[in-house]
C-alpha cells in the first residue's frame, strides 16, 4: 500500500502555521528570550518557513495542475499570496497589513487547487504523463 501525501492539506497546514507563528507568537511566548530562546524576529527561522511553505504549496499546486485541473488560477493566487509575504519581510513597519492578504491569497490558492481537482477528476489532456 503506497501511502500519498495530501500535499493542499500540508500547504494549507504551512500558511497556517505561518501565520500562527507570525500573528500570535509573539503575544504568547514572549517570555522566552528571559530563557535564552528567541524564535521572533529570527530571520533564520522567517526565512526557513517562508521556504518551507514556498516548496510544499509549489508541489501542490504543480501536482493539481499537471494531474488534475490545468488551470494556472491558483499557481497565479499563491504567487501573489507569495509577493505579499516576502514583501513583509522587507516592510516591517506594514508586517501586518502584508501578512493578512498574504495568508487569504496562499490558503485561498490552495482551496481552489483543491475544488479544481475535485471538479476535474483528471482531466486528462495530451501533456498528462499517466
Amino acid at each position: 500500500m503506497k501511502i500519498k501525501p495530501n500535499w493542499d492539506a500540508l500547504g494549507i497546514g504551512a500558511s497556517i502555521a505561518c501565520a500562527i507563528h507570525c500573528a500570535l507568537l509573539p503575544l504568547f511566548l514572549s517570555s522566552l528570550p528571559f530563557f535564552g530562546i528567541n524564535i521572533i524576529h529570527n530571520i533564520s527561522f522567517e526565512v526557513g518557513m517562508i521556504v518551507l511553505a514556498f516548496v510544499i504549496g509549489s508541489i501542490s499546486l504543480y501536482h493539481g495542475f499537471k494531474k488534475h485541473h490545468h488551470s494556472w488560477r491558483p499557481m497565479i493566487v499563491f504567487f501573489i499570496g507569495f509577493v505579499f509575504l516576502v514583501s513583509k519581510q522587507f516592510f516591517a513597519h506594514v508586517e501586518t497589513w502584508l501578512l493578512i492578504p498574504a495568508v487569504i491569497f496562499i490558503v485561498s490558492a490552495h482551496l481552489l487547487n483543491f475544488r479544481y481537482c475535485r471538479l476535474h477528476n483528471h482531466a486528462h489532456k495530451d501533456d498528462c504523463n499517466h
